[in-house]
């Protein structure tokens, strides 16, 4: 027996020891003595064999020996302690390692790559070095050692000399061609992984020493396609190291190779396989190199080489298989071209398109006529001679094979075919957005063709067709948001009320209507059938719908017809069809129903799979997974009249699908199930109550099974509530329809309370409960107890920690006070405990539940006041009061303190307001409540409004005068003409010497001047025609009057001309032109045909700050403004913005490209179609300007600035939001161009680059991982980026922030290159390995530290 590795001691006479075991008779000892050395050896310290040469070497000696053992396992141990050993001998012994592993010959072991194996090995264990960061000593060491032997070895001469005056010439080069021709392929393995872990390291005559010798082999005749394969591969990872001189003269001996007239077939295909790999490996450096190597790529897809192909297989029957292979090889290194180089391929897009066109229709087993009509055809061509065309294939075929051309299986036609499709993904890819799709050339050229080659005899060709016919739908998508999940998961939460604020307000209404928006108006529910709006006129939606109809005939027909793996793909297509057009199967939905139907009953027991490449594997359960995604989709975007004949099937096929025991189907089903309720029950289906109630009930029946189902997969059983809500919606809604007997209702809301106590299904119980709530009009719906206990339930969930869950309650106990059926069946114990449970979230710690807790609060009030209102409930409030709130939050405080004054109870928090809060809080704030409740209670409050007059004019301090002018402004609001108050009480303070109190007496003027317009205006407008504080003042009293305008009964008209003069006059002064431009633009939004034209007209004013004014008061408009406004705006809205953003003036621009960014949030119906014509100018705007960097004299040391960052800022804010709503409209190339520039800039549009790559990810991960080389070289310059000594505290905060940024970015990049790869595309660059292997090295505790943060984030 071996000794326990326990009793090795990690010394060298420990190790002396082990060596003679090496030897040993006994394989078992010979291993476990090579398993103790290893340990040993990694568990010693780094230096304690530094100064033990002799014992290094013998084993070294040793370990050499046992890699000729005879025994496999003995092998494979003795290359892991070499690379053990390796880590802790000295640095002089690591030369003549690699000598004698590099002339290591075996005789005993049956591999002979064993040495090369343990030569990379050798490799791979020394940290691997970083461009532009100084290598690890060890690797430098290992480098020198490297460079002294190794690459000498491998080339066959000394490279360097490294000082040594008489050179030993070296052993044969192991990349040498032999006399038999055949090639090391272990040397040429050996090479790679030397340029993979030393390539930075490498000197330039070493670089080009190796490639020299790689060259060889890949020139060579006779050596083998696996050689010329890992030659490739080499040359590959050296060009990433290469100068650019040494690349631009590697790349011109290839163009001279190109050029050669004496090219044979097979060299042409070599060379063109290289520069696909290069194209692919550095993309940026190649580039330049494009416009002079397209051309000989694109010269074997001529037109000429296309018909003498096609004819010479019509006259001899015979294909030429070497002109074959070169045409794959030129299709697949366009590919790369255009994928990698896009830009720089703009030129040749016309060549590659026609190219790709016209190879993918190339099958010379079917002589057919592919004559120009098909090359440049119209649609209308198309369409027509797509009936016909399967017949004359099979004609065709017949008359080749009867004159003894190529059988089938021996064609291999069908990769030039597939390599045709994949150049048109990529120029779909790579061109749609804002180039090729707008302009209508990819419909107008490319879709035609694909839609005829969906009768591909080949199932490869034919699975890349669909898919990509299925991208250039996508990419007709009108934004990102157009791909939503369906019904299951499009929930509403917390994060709708923070979404909800992003949009535009209307003046209409009060921002607390943000925590009331009712569930009804969500589009999950699906109460009207979807409209059939008409496609647009123009546009790639239109070329579309002009192509439907022949898409769907030639998808019918593979329904019908083909394998699992074109069904799945054409069903994929079919359903982005559906969501793009929003309908659209309308008259072709009779028949695809059947074979949908058919798809869905599919077994998931067998599976088939088909390797296609970039196309994914198909299986009968992906199969079902995709058609019962296209039954959401029918359902939700089509007509239920046009649903109603399938129904029987549909239901049948998704109640099996429901049941299933594959996870995924049975979750899929649940989503249908509930898209199929919303079409069988009124509204949608009123007409066909009683005929669908059989299916209603089958559809009942599976939901009820799914929810108890103790083997049911929680996600299907959370699906399957939602699916319940929605159903409860549709028996107790405004239908009045009896959907449910009253035993099915009653069975329903029992099980749904017992899944809302049930942790693993609470939260999805608390959203059915919600939208069931909401919709509930019939008390006999639901008995008593049955709301008490829901309610007391939804209660207790606030008090656990998920914020998720508390918030989705809150919202669920919003509704239910909301709904006057639901409120009435609450008793005063169930209301006494709701309270408990609600007062300890009336609090300033979230803020999103106090806006909701306020919300149901109010509503409590109305219903039963002296049981809510008491002295737990005024303490609360008060401490929130004393807080600053503002918005949404703010307005529910004062709902709830107008319905507590209204009910005549509001006298103990009056006391409490003016005793314990007083002057402690924000006096706008402190006022605007009092003001609230004393105008609701009148006289029921203990004070009266002349109260406050004498405490304005008696106050000892600024203080109580700031409140009391705050209370009497809302009051003289909330009182309008009736109020007694004089403008002249509050103008009177516009004089006072107090820092607070004239800002004060004008905010308070205003809004009292809101509520009395004919009293207020005039005085104010007196008071704004004075120079000086008074001037400003008053704008901003105008400024409240404005605001608040839509709420008073008064007419503003007979002073809108005379308050726009007065604006106008005021603006021109330097303190004034912010407030008067927000003035003029509310002004403008109350008489949008009188103003915009004048606002127009001042754009292009000769003053910049008139200019400057205009822009700022048309943004104030974008964001606040109603549907008449819009319908005024909308024709001239583009031209202003195109105006602005063309401004001479700098800052003017800054402020224009404000205006986008607003304009995008609020109108987007109008930027959207229009991105093409403003898209350049933000770009134009986020570039660097030498001219305005400025250097700056600060006394002995110079400083630059940049007076363009803040307009770079802004456009790169526009950047962001423009892509996150209408990514599909912008050029991904151009955009991740100045994502590029923009991490190179100063740091805060370092973050916001981050910021949108964090999104991109997921937009685009393919588009992400085209530019993933160019992000890491940025990101590792970030990283390696050290401070001087004496950095301030600022500094390395936003070092320690820049790089988090880029760490959180690097995580996400990591995920998603992985799920790429694992689905099938092409493995990460060797430039993102290195830098993920070195990121993960020497950030390992900042990268865990961003990661746990970032999971937690998720979880919350």
């Amino acid at each position: 027996m071996a000794p326990a590795a326990g009793s090795v001691n990690a010394t060298p006479a420990a190790i002396s020891a082990l060596l003679v075991k090496f030897g040993d008779a006994d394989a078992d000892i010979r291993y476990m003595s090579l398993n103790d050395l290893d340990k040993i050896l990694r568990s010693g310290a780094q230096g304690f064999l530094s100064n033990e040469y002799q014992i290094c070497a013998k084993v070294v000696e040793s370990l050499l020996k046992t890699l000729d053992d005879t025994n496999g396992e003995v092998q494979n141990q003795a290359i892991k302690c070499i690379g053990s050993l390796t880590q802790k001998v000295p640095p002089d012994i690591l030369a003549p390692m690699i000598d004698r592993l590099s002339t290591l010959k075996t005789t005993n072991a049956v591999d002979n790559s064993i040495p090369a194996t343990a030569l990379r090995t050798f490799l791979t264990v020394f940290p691997r070095p970083v461009v532009g960061v100084q290598p690890h000593r060890s690797t430098q060491d290992a480098y020198s050692a490297v460079s002294k032997v190794l690459i000498p070895r491998l080339v066959g001469y000394v490279v360097l000399p490294h000082g040594v005056r008489t050179q030993i010439s070296p052993p044969p080069a192991m990349l040498e061609v032999q006399q038999d021709n055949t090639v090391d392929h272990d040397a040429l393995d050996v090479l790679i992984e030397l340029i993979r872990c030393f390539g930075p390291l490498l000197h330039d005559v070493e670089k080009k020493a190796l490639q020299k010798s790689t060259m060889a082999i890949f020139n060579h005749d006779r050596t083998s396609s696996i050689a010329k394969k890992k030659a490739v591969s080499a040359i590959s990872l050296l060009t990433l190291y290469m100068s650019d001189s040494l690349l631009s003269s590697f790349v011109s001996n290839i163009l001279q190779s190109l050029k050669k007239p004496n090219l044979t077939a097979s060299q042409q295909r070599l060379l063109m396989t290289m520069l696909a790999s290069l194209a692919r490996t550095v993309p940026q450096r190649f580039g330049i190199y494009v416009k002079n190597l397209a051309p000989f790529v694109l010269d074997p897809l001529s037109e000429e080489e296309y018909r003498t192909a096609l004819q010479e297989s019509a006259e001899n029957g015979i294909v030429d298989t070497e002109a074959e292979e070169v045409r794959e090889t030129a299709l697949l290194a366009l590919e790369s071209f255009l994928l990698s180089c896009s830009h720089d391929m703009r030129p040749y897009t016309d060549d590659s398109i026609q190219a790709s066109l016209r190879f993918v229709v190339y099958d010379p087993n079917v002589a057919a006529e592919e004559d120009d009509d098909v090359m440049g055809g119209t649609q209308e061509d198309a369409d027509d001679e797509d009936k016909d065309q399967s017949e004359e294939e099979e004609e065709e075929e017949e008359d080749f094979e009867e004159e003894g051309g190529v059988s089938d299986e021996d064609d291999a036609s069908w990769k030039i075919r597939r390599c045709a499709a994949k150049a048109l993904h990529a120029i779909i890819s790579t061109r749609s957005n804002g180039d090729l799709l707008d302009n209508g050339v990819l419909y107008q050229k490319i879709a035609p063709i694909l839609v005829a080659r969906f009768q591909e005899r080949e199932e490869n060709v034919r699975l890349e067709v669909l898919s990509t016919m299925t991208t250039l739908v996508h990419k007709t998508s009108d934004s990102t948001r157009t791909f939503f999940s369906f019904a299951g998961e499009a929930d509403y939460e917390l994060s709708s009320v923070a979404e909800s604020r992003s949009r535009k307000r209307r003046r209409l209404g009060s921002d607390a209507t943000l925590f009331e928006s009712p569930v009804s108006s969500v589009p999950i529910l699906g109460f009207q059938s979807p409209e059939n709006s008409p496609p647009p006129n123009s546009g790639p939606r239109a070329d579309l719908a002009r192509l439907s109809s022949t898409i769907l005939r030639g998808i019918s027909t593979l329904l019908k017809e083909s394998t699992p793996a074109t069904k799945q793909s054409s069903i994929a297509l079919l359903r982005t069809i559906v969501i793009v057009q929003r309908g659209g199967l309308s008259e072709h939905f009779k028949i695809i129903a059947g074979p949908l139907i058919e798809a869905i009953k599919l077994s998931s027991g067998g599976s088939y799979s088909q390797s296609v490449g970039t196309a994914a594997s198909a299986s009968s359960s992906k199969l079902r997974i995709e058609a019962l995604q296209l039954v959401c989709a029918v359902c939700d975007n089509h007509s239920s009249v046009i649903i109603a004949p399938h129904i029987p099937g549909l239901v049948s096929a998704t109640v099996i699908a429901a049941k299933d025991k594959y996870v995924k189907v049975s979750s899929e089903a649940m989503v249908a199930v509930e898209s199929l309720l919303k079409v069988l029950t009124p509204p949608r289906s009123a007409s066909a109550e009683q005929m669908n109630r059989k299916f209603v009930e089958q559809l009942y029946d599976v939901v009820l099974d799914r929810i108890v189902a103790t083997d049911a997969d929680v996600e299907v059983r959370q699906r399957a509530l939602h699916a319940l809500g929605v159903l409860l919606t549709r028996d107790s809604g405004q239908s009045k329809a009896k959907v449910l007997s009253n035993a099915q209702l009653q069975k329903a809301t029992e099980v749904l309370l017992d899944r809302l106590r049930n942790e693993t299904t609470r939260f999805s119980a608390v959203k059915a409960v919600n939208i069931f709530l909401n919709a509930l009009q019939d008390p006999g719906k639901t008995p008593p107890q049955w709301m008490r206990a829901v309610t007391l339930e939804l209660g207790d969930q606030l008090r656990k920690a998920n914020r998720v869950l508390r918030g989705a309650s809150l919202a669920a106990l919003r509704d239910l006070a909301g709904n006057p059926v639901a409120l009435t069946q609450l008793n005063s114990e169930t209301i006494e405990a709701l309270m408990g449970m609600l007062l300890p979230l009336v609090n300033a710690k979230d803020l999103n539940l106090l806006g909701m807790t306020l919300v149901i609060l109010g509503k409590l009030v109305r219903h039963s006041p002296s049981q809510i209102v008491d002295q737990s409930l005024t303490a609360a409030l008060c401490g929130i009061i004393i807080t600053p709130l503002a918005g949404a939050v703010l307005d529910a405080l004062l709902l709830l303190l107008k319905a507590i004054g209204e009910q005549g109870i509001g006298q103990p928090l009056m006391q409490s307001l003016l005793q314990d809060v007083g002057v402690n809080g924000d006096a706008a704030i402190v006022g605007k409540a009092i003001g609230t409740l004393l105008v609701a209670g009148a006289p029921t409050v203990g004070v009266k409004l002349d109260d406050f007059v004498r405490e304005l004019q008696s106050a000892p301090d600024d203080q109580r005068k700031c409140l009391a002018l705050s209370v009497l402004g809302e009051a003289g609001l909330r009182l309008q003409s009736k109020s007694p108050l004089e403008p002249a009480l509050f103008t009177d303070y516009f004089s006072s010497t107090s820092q607070s109190l004239p800002r004060a007496a004008a905010t308070a003027l205003g809004r009292a001047g809101a509520g009395n317009i004919q009293t207020y205006l005039p005085v104010i407008l007196s008071t704004t025609s004075r120079s000086g504080s008074s001037q400003y003042l008053s704008l901003h009293a105008i400024k409240e009057i404005l605001q608040f305008s839509s709420q008073s009964k008064a007419d503003l008209s007979p002073y809108t001309r005379r308050v726009w003069d007065t604006l106008l006059a005021a603006s021109q002064a330097e303190d004034n032109r912010a407030v008067g431009a927000e003035c003029i633009g509310r002004l403008a939004i109350i008489e949008p045909h009188t103003f915009l034209p004048l606002l127009r007209k001042y754009l292009q004013d000769r003053t910049p700050s008139v200019r400057g004014m205009a822009i700022q008061a048309i943004r104030f408009t974008l964001s606040d403004s109603d549907e008449a406004f819009d319908e005024v705006l909308r024709p001239m809205l583009i031209h202003l913005l195109t105006l602005m953003l063309n401004d001479a003036d700098l800052e003017n621009r800054r402020l224009a490209l404000g205006a986008l960014n607003s304009a995008t949030n609020n109108k987007s119906d109008i930027i959207f179609p229009n991105l093409t014509d403003l898209v350049p100018l933000v770009m134009k705007e986020s570039r660097i300007k030498p001219e305005l960097v400025r250097e700056v004299q600060m006394g002995p040391f110079k400083h630059k600035v940049d007076d363009g960052l803040e307009v770079r800022k802004s456009a790169y804010e526009t950047l962001y939001t423009l892509m996150e709503g209408a990514y599909s409209r912008i050029n991904p190339v151009d955009l991740f161009e100045r994502i590029s520039d923009g991490l190179e800039d100063e740091h805060e549009i370092q973050i916001l680059c981050n910021l949108m790559l964090t999104k991109l990810v997921a937009l685009d991960p393919d588009e992400t991982g085209r530019q993933v080389d160019v992000i890491v070289e940025r990101y590792r310059s970030i990283l390696t980026f050290k401070l001087k000594d004496n950095a301030v505290k600022q500094e390395i905060e936003k070092l320690n922030e820049a790089n988090k940024g880029v760490l959180k970015v690097t995580l996400l990049l990591h995920d998603s290159l992985s799920a790429r790869t694992s689905s099938g595309s092409n493995p990460p660059s060797e430039k993102w390995k290195g830098y993920w292997d070195w990121v993960t090295k020497e950030f390992r505790g900042q990268l865990a530290s961003v990661e746990q943060e970032m999971k937690s984030q998720k979880a919350a």
